[in-house]
């Protein structure tokens, strides 16, 4: 029982940390990078379609996005989605390939981007914390049951400790990564 708790409190912060991953991989850091156009959604046909269903999407250069489109009819339709992305792109379409500058970041948005980075990272924090306590009281439930002994609710208690430290410092890591790759240029 106690190894169930083990794995599926690992199974939990894994997913939290990888979500986090997912966050700040979207965020815009002055650099070409396909993610930053994901979250983008494409009037196809009456129906809204992300983006990388319509095209490809590769990095040209530095600051260059190069997305060649796979239908002719949904051209405008993904060069419209990107404009009104609000991601401050501005796209040019040359017959089936839009080519997508990326400007450089201004101080002030680098340091409200640095903000919302390290808001996220607390709250993935909150998240492992609250997956910790779940198992802490999963684990107190099964020693006050007498499922388990005392010594094992303490090594189980430590492990999952552990294991919380482990992933903290993990998303303090991508923290600081994003922050350097911002403050870079």
């Amino acid at each position: 029982m106690i190894n169930i708790i083990h794995t599926n409190t690992k199974e939990r912060m894994k997913k939290s940390l990888d979500t986090l991953k997912n966050q700040i991989s979207k965020i815009r850091t002055g650099y070409a990078s396909p993610n930053i156009l994901d979250n983008i959604m494409v009037e196809y046909y009456g129906m809204p379609v992300p983006i990388r269903q319509l095209s490809n999407i590769t990095v040209e250069n530095a600051n260059t996005l190069l997305i060649s489109i796979f239908d002719n009819k949904a051209a405008n339709a993904i060069k419209k989605a990107i404009l009104t992305s609000n991601l401050d792109l501005n796209p040019s379409l040359i017959g089936n390939i839009i080519r997508v500058k990326i400007p450089p970041l201004t101080e002030e948005r680098r340091r409200k981007i640095i903000k919302i980075i390290k808001n996220d990272a607390e709250q993935n924090r909150i998240a492992i914390r609250n997956i910790r306590r779940d198992a802490n009281d999963k684990i107190k439930s099964l020693f006050k049951n007498k499922e388990i002994t005392e010594d094992d609710e303490k090594r189980s208690q430590n492990y999952i400790q552990k294991i919380t430290d482990d992933f903290i410092k993990k998303i303090d890591k991508i923290l600081i990564q994003k922050e350097t790759e911002l403050l870079k240029f």
